[in-house]
């Protein structure tokens, strides 16, 4: 049976305009990835693997995150973005192996969302579960499991924000949203819109990111010798998701999405 090269593949799993999606696709994707997802296409197109079973794969993925950080040291930092870079890389396989055997489903899309759902709160709690020091000799710290679930909450419902706009406009008899749409009313909102854009701080609660902080937080802990810096981030990562989680509410509200 004829395993595609990855110059067949190019045109149809990456048809024009799938990296150059605003909101669909990862820097993450767009730098590295999605290189890197075609050359295991070439692998899976003969396959009897369906894409939703990928879809599946990366959720599990995903979800493991949380369990990887709780193994103490830069060891356990190392393993969650081993795990969340594998649902990185599924989540690109997924939709790619879709196109090219044309096996498209809304339980597809569902289970996407899902996952990327599961993704960011994993690796948010499991970095709370990870400050408050489960497997020290001292006492277990519960705040900083607290803050971390808070943050994974806030991550949540910012996904969640976004997604009931298509419930709304679904439910209202209204098309999909445009992307113009997503731009606020108010010429000042619009510029504080475009100047957190810019500074792109909430960037830091999604699992691809907060993964790579942890990365970095644990290597200044294990130079420190405690746990500092992974707390110093959790709070951190706290903070933004409720600041981002009300902003982000704001933003919908006083653009054109909901008319």
């Amino acid at each position: 049976m004829h395993k595609p090269s990855v110059a067949e593949l190019r045109p149809v799993v990456h048809p024009e305009g799938v990296k150059d999606r605003r909101s669909g696709e990862h820097w993450a994707g767009r730098l590295y990835m999605r290189e890197i997802s075609l050359r295991m296409d070439r692998h899976l197109v003969n396959t009897r693997v369906t894409p939703n079973q990928l879809t599946y794969l990366m959720t599990v993925a995903g979800v493991l995150a949380a369990p990887a950080l709780l193994v103490p040291g830069i060891g356990g930092a190392v393993l969650g973005v081993v795990a969340v870079q594998l649902y990185l890389l599924l989540d690109c396989v997924d939709g790619e192996l879709a196109r090219w055997k044309q096996q498209y489903s809304l339980g597809g899309v569902y289970l996407d969302r899902v996952g990327a759902y599961l993704c960011d709160a994993a690796v948010l709690v499991g970095f709370g579960l990870r400050a408050a020091d489960l497997w020290g000799e001292g006492r277990v710290d519960w705040l900083w499991a607290f803050l971390g679930t808070l943050a994974a909450l806030g991550a949540v419902l910012i996904k969640a924000e976004t997604d009931l706009v298509g419930v709304a406009r679904h439910q209202s008899g209204l098309p999909p949203v445009k992307e113009a749409a997503s731009e606020p009313r108010s010429s000042g909102m619009a510029l504080a819109r475009k100047a957190a854009a810019a500074l792109k701080f909430h960037r830091l609660i999604l699992g691809i990111e907060a993964s790579l902080l942890i990365l970095v937080l644990a290597v200044l802990d294990q130079i420190r010798g405690d746990l500092f810096f992974s707390r110093l981030g959790v709070a951190v990562l706290a903070g933004i998701a409720l600041v981002q989680t009300l902003l982000h509410l704001v933003s919908i509200l006083a653009s054109s999405r909901l008319k």
